[in-house]
């Protein structure tokens, strides 16, 4: 499956994607059982300009880092490891959250920077590069089994 690099963005964006939804979510719901946070895990609320819930928003930019992420990873690992070229390399989006996303939206830079709000960013960003490196590497190794199997099935 990886032979391609079409292949390998839409596995990157797959992993992306799934990795908000699990991890990233996931980790919304323990800070909202915990803590009071002005947002929820999973929300289906509307965000403008297309009304496309709010989820569903976050898991696609998610998938379109997981992209970004799929096209660094052949030489991440090979520097870091695979996990930690998932930790290291979700600082990208998080400040590209911080420096472009909140001012374009009228929100200050880096929220303000209040510690409660720094310190969601950065677990939430760091849970999200953890998860994208593990759906990467179960997605390339599912994609390799099959392939293996195919392969052995031909001769």
């Amino acid at each position: 499956m990886f032979t391609k690099p079409t292949n390998r963005l839409a596995a990157g964006f797959a992993a992306g994607f799934l990795s908000v939804l699990v991890f990233s979510s996931g980790t919304i719901a323990l800070y909202h059982a915990g803590t009071p946070v002005p947002f929820s895990p999973w929300s289906m609320a509307p965000v403008p300009p297309f009304g496309v819930p709010q989820t569903l928003s976050a898991a696609f930019f998610g998938g379109l880092w997981g992209v970004a992420y799929a096209a660094v990873e052949p030489w991440l690992p090979a520097r870091l490891g695979w996990l930690a070229g998932g930790l290291v390399f979700s600082v990208l989006p998080l400040l590209v959250l911080w420096f472009v996303a909140f001012p374009l939206k009228g929100i200050p830079v880096g929220g303000g920077f209040t510690a409660f709000g720094m310190q969601q960013g950065i677990v939430l960003h760091a849970v999200f590069g953890l998860g994208l490196a593990i759906f990467f590497r179960i997605i390339r190794r599912l994609s390799g089994s099959h392939l293996s199997t195919s392969a052995r099935n031909v001769t």
